[in-house]
């Protein structure tokens, strides 16, 4: 019953990560984003090409998505012949002029305007005591599916396109997006335009732009170029903030075997902005209220760790990006834990384990509320907000150092290398993490997987320590006391190592848990005097109560 129950969960979980995928019969190449502005009421002017190549034979029509979009017109360029076309929902419909064949290129351009409801967000200007204390901005948030609030685009992660941009604004502004600006033109009417290029292929929901007023601060990182963009007369936050990010590129570097993949890096403060940052790429966004907290004593920690955050995006995200929703804690979990071992690197051990702990507490704790529990392999994943959860982020990144821990830090950061060589600029799912560590390590993982990243949960250790001073043993009887549930396994396997004091000194001891109820028993030589599980917290996801130590009773002869 057990076995049939096992395969059945196996069966679900494999259906529902399948559905996550959306087919597709094109491959987009390319997107030309050509955008200007009605700031008073709030609406966005359109005019995007996409570049796309047919995957099957007889390709005479395709959909796009593209939410409240008020169409022009849709034209096949470059003769720019008007094209057929429907709307339903958030989905355009376009009727091509003739059947296509793989190896075809397409091009459509497509005029319009929208007033979008997500995608791109209109800030006002802030004011204080009469003076403009923060001006009016634009920008852009599209993940995980808000791309196409603003240009038509097969928005969602599995498909990676080049981008170029012409961002019209208002004199006095900057506009900041993906890739290297190549021209700044001055129009007649008294606007700017600013031109970008993302020559390497992205997810769509890396396309970003920020429009607004900013002092930019420059510097390099060997070839790279990093930008950082504030606030005129917030200068000074930028080595509080952003002073540790050459470090930083220089760190992931060596852990990861793999160079920044890219030519600039910009950092941009924004108004209103609903997360701490965004790993847009090359062009990372990030909220005003996190940044300006690094003038403060109490906000350097949180901000070094949102710095590194993003940073770490460029490799795990970026480079190499996940292929639907439900593995996105390859992206966030990767993220997470680089920020500690940032820590590790900058602060020693200890830190880098004091982070780890602290993220593993704050995700258990969440996890004991109930809510939307699932797997880090989230087979109910949905395009909205609730994907960024304690599950994908902490506890993604406390299982990633587990998994470090079980390998062995060598096998570990080549398993890393491997991943990111094998896959970049491509798209992967969980199986292709579990494959290189095994690879690298010589182990079967399945068992890790199944339990830390199929499953959901952790395991709630209840320890009863009973001594004999006649034979000078411990017994140490270990309960996994988490409640059995349909995603939760009845038993953790757990390699753990209990360290025992005694007045003698300390000692080691390696164990194996992986039932309900086990009972272990050791030499001691003396009563113990203290009992700790995992004191190097190779297992921070957990919860462990040790009841007082009780002795055993000795008959004696009469």
């Amino acid at each position: 019953m057990k076995k049939i129950f096992f395969f059945f969960l196996l069966l679900v979980s494999a259906l529902s990560v399948f559905s996550q995928n959306r087919v597709r019969n094109f491959d987009v190449e390319h997107y030309v984003i050509r955008t200007n502005f009605d700031r008073a009421g709030k609406v966005l002017y359109g005019n995007t090409t996409v570049r796309l190549k047919p995957l099957a034979s007889n390709f005479n029509s395709f959909t796009l998505d593209a939410a409240g979009m008020n169409f022009e017109s849709v034209l096949l360029e470059p003769a720019g012949k008007p094209l057929a076309y429907s709307r339903t929902g958030e989905k355009i419909a376009i009727a091509l002029d003739k059947s296509y064949a793989p190896g075809d290129i397409i091009a459509i351009r497509f005029k319009y305007s929208t007033k979008p409801q997500k995608g791109v967000y209109f800030v006002g200007e802030l004011r204080e005591g009469g003076n403009v204390v923060r001006a009016s901005q634009i920008w852009t948030q599209g993940e995980p599916e808000e791309a196409h609030h603003w240009f038509p685009s097969y928005d969602f992660p599995d498909d990676k396109a080049t981008t170029e941009q012409f961002i019209t604004v208002l004199s006095g502004e900057t506009a900041i997006a993906n890739g290297e600006l190549l021209e700044t033109i001055e129009n007649p009417d008294g606007t700017k335009t600013f031109h970008y290029r993302m020559p390497i292929p992205h997810s769509t929901y890396l396309t970003s732009f920020v429009v607004g007023k900013y002092a930019k601060v420059s510097e390099q990182y060997k070839t790279v170029a990093l930008n950082y963009y504030v606030y005129p007369g917030k200068e000074s936050v930028v080595p509080n903030a952003y002073g540790r990010t050459k470090d930083m590129m220089r760190v992931f570097e060596e852990l990861t075997g793999v160079d920044f993949p890219f030519n600039k890096y910009d950092q941009t403060i924004v108004a209103n902005f609903q997360f701490g940052g965004m790993e847009n790429i090359t062009a990372t966004t990030m909220a005003d209220t996190e940044i300006l907290l690094s003038n403060l004593a109490f906000g350097k920690e949180a901000v070094t760790d949102l710095v590194s955050h993003e940073l770490a995006h460029s490799w795990f995200g970026n480079l190499v990006t996940t292929k639907n929703w439900s593995h996105l804690w390859l992206n966030e979990g990767f993220a997470t834990f680089m920020e500690a071992a940032y820590r590790e690197k900058l602060n020693g051990r200890a830190d880098y384990l004091r982070k780890i702990r602290e993220d593993a507490l704050r995700f258990m704790a969440s996890d004991a509320t109930g809510g939307n529990r699932h797997g880090l392999l989230n087979v109910s994943a949905k395009p909205d907000e609730s994907l960024f959860d304690t599950t994908t982020y902490l506890k993604g990144g406390a299982v990633i150092h587990t998994l470090r821990e079980t390998v062995g830090n060598e096998s570990f950061w080549k398993a890393v290398n491997v991943y990111l060589n094998r896959h970049k600029f491509g798209n992967v799912e969980t199986e292709d993490l579990k494959r290189v560590m095994e690879d690298a390590s010589g182990q079967d993982l399945t068992w890790f997987f199944e339990q830390w990243i199929h499953q959901a949960g952790y395991p709630k250790l209840s320890v009863k320590q009973v001594y004999n001073p006649r034979t000078k043993r411990l017994s140490l009887t270990v309960t996994q006391m988490q409640k059995i549930d349909f995603i939760t396994p009845a038993a953790f396997t757990l390699p753990m190592e209990v360290e025992i004091e005694t007045a003698e000194g300390a000692k080691i001891e390696k164990i194996k848990i992986d039932k309900r109820h086990q009972i272990f028993t050791f030499k001691t030589g003396a009563k113990p005097l203290k009992i700790t599980f995992d004191k190097e917290e190779k297992i921070p996801i957990k919860s462990v109560k040790i009841f007082p130590l009780s002795s055993a009773l000795v008959k004696t002869a009469r």
